[in-house]
């Protein structure tokens, strides 16, 4: 017999199982609720829930009713208006005085507001990040051939020499010369006891006739001792080492994002709108990730997540000091060989013009061979000399994307399509 036994934690007067029916059944608008949300909601926010509200439409679901059946004909007291026959004009919408909609307050009718419910934090990422991950993400080692890290793992009796662990094999030799040896050294301290006072004894023929047999039983006692090894092999101990498979399946996302003097306040809240999305999916999926913050106007720097969004610093526009700097970090702290390499940059396409032609050689040339994908989105219509380079490096490179995204609304669909799962519809 099975027993099968729901130990999910669920709130008083709560029904996990009819939430995700609900949740399943209108995952549509849901979705459009959750992509709404997003367009007005500020970036300290998206890590919270939602409230949703789901038009009354939506939810109502058919329904049998038992009519009266038959012809009937009523009579209403004190009805001095409308005789047989009449038709009687149907009432005016908004008069309820409890439904949506417009017209006068009243004191009766009744009506039905939209259905209302909190998405928790979960269930709104879960929504929000739904068929979204790092395209092409592979393991640098194959699977069959993994990666191992050696660990100390104590002290074993075999060994090789280079692992001898000199302390610990003589405190083991002397515990056991201590046990092996206490009987023996506790019979010899008793025998050479008995053999002083016998030599002090008066008597000549006691001495004689047991002096000999007492200095034999000392001498085999010396001699037993004296065979115990002073380090035997039984002794040796040698450091352990055991090895330990490490994940090979480990990424590192470089976050760029233009803070010039071209850059105003409404396109880096879009540059930051599309960092944060990316900042909230990776740490969601991927516990082995690291994420590298550079913000780079005519210099480029790597900054913590509290200054990569809320500095002010501004200046004016070079781009591949931002690549310069990624391709030596990449270099320097993430080889290849262990890390998958992506990027992502953010800027207004606005680019000293001797610079672009360069940004787009170091693309070629040091960035995309390091990288297993590479995005950059433009916060301006405008297409400018570095959209134009980017452009034709795109056409060229398979694992290079650009996108354009002017509105707080497009934010999101941008967002999707860079990292949609593969074979997944945009």
């Amino acid at each position: 017999m099975q027993q099968i036994i729901d130990r999910r934690l669920a709130g008083k007067n709560k029904s996990i199982g009819n939430r995700e029916r609900f949740l399943r059944r209108h995952k549509e608008q849901i979705r459009e609720a959750v992509k709404r949300a997003v367009d007005g909601r500020g970036i300290r926010d998206m890590a919270q829930g939602e409230e949703i509200t789901i038009p009354k439409r939506d939810i109502s679901e058919p329904v049998f009713g038992h009519g009266s059946g038959g012809k009937r004909e009523m009579v209403h007291p004190g009805n001095q208006e409308y005789v047989r026959g009449d038709r009687i004009a149907r009432p005016k919408g908004g008069g309820g005085g409890g439904g949506s909609g417009s017209g006068q307050a009243s004191d009766s009718g009744e009506g039905e507001d939209d259905f209302v419910f909190h998405l928790t934090k979960e269930e709104f990422m879960q929504v929000f990040f739904d068929d979204l991950a790092l395209p092409n993400l592979a393991r640098t080692t194959l699977a069959e051939t993994p990666e191992y890290k050696t660990h100390r793992a104590g002290f074993s009796s075999d060994g090789t020499p280079n692992n001898l662990h000199v302390v610990r094999s003589m405190r083991g030799a002397i515990g056991r010369r201590i046990a092996l040896g206490s009987d023996s050294r506790r019979t010899l301290r008793e025998a050479e006891e008995r053999l002083e006072a016998l030599r002090r004894e008066a008597d000549e023929r006691v001495r004689a006739a047991e002096l000999p047999a007492l200095e034999a039983e000392v001498l085999a006692l010396r001699q037993r001792l004296e065979r115990i090894p002073y380090l035997d092999p039984i002794d040796l101990r040698y450091r352990s080492r055991v090895r330990v498979p490490v994940p090979t399946a480990k990424a590192v996302m470089f976050c760029l994002m233009d803070v010039s003097g071209s850059m105003d306040e409404s396109r880096k809240e879009l540059a930051k709108r599309f960092f944060i999305l990316l900042y909230l999916f990776l740490t969601r999926h991927y516990e082995k990730i690291d994420i590298v913050f550079i913000r780079h106007h005519t210099q480029a720097q790597e900054v913590d997540e509290q200054n990569f969004f809320h500095s002010t610093e501004t200046g004016g526009t070079v781009v591949s000091s931002a690549l310069v700097l990624m391709e030596e970090i990449a270099r320097t702290r993430y080889p290849t060989s262990e890390w998958n390499i992506y990027g992502a940059q953010a800027s207004d396409g606005d680019n000293w013009h001797h610079d672009s032609g360069r940004c787009r050689d170091l693309l070629a040339r040091t960035i995309l061979p390091l990288c297993r994908y590479f995005a950059y989105v433009q916060v301006a219509e405008e297409e400018q000399n570095l959209w134009e380079e980017y452009a034709q490096l795109a056409a060229q490179s398979t694992n290079f994307a650009v996108r354009k995204a002017i509105e707080a609304s497009q934010i999101y669909p941008v967002f999707r399509d860079l990292f949609k799962k593969e074979g997944a519809p945009a």
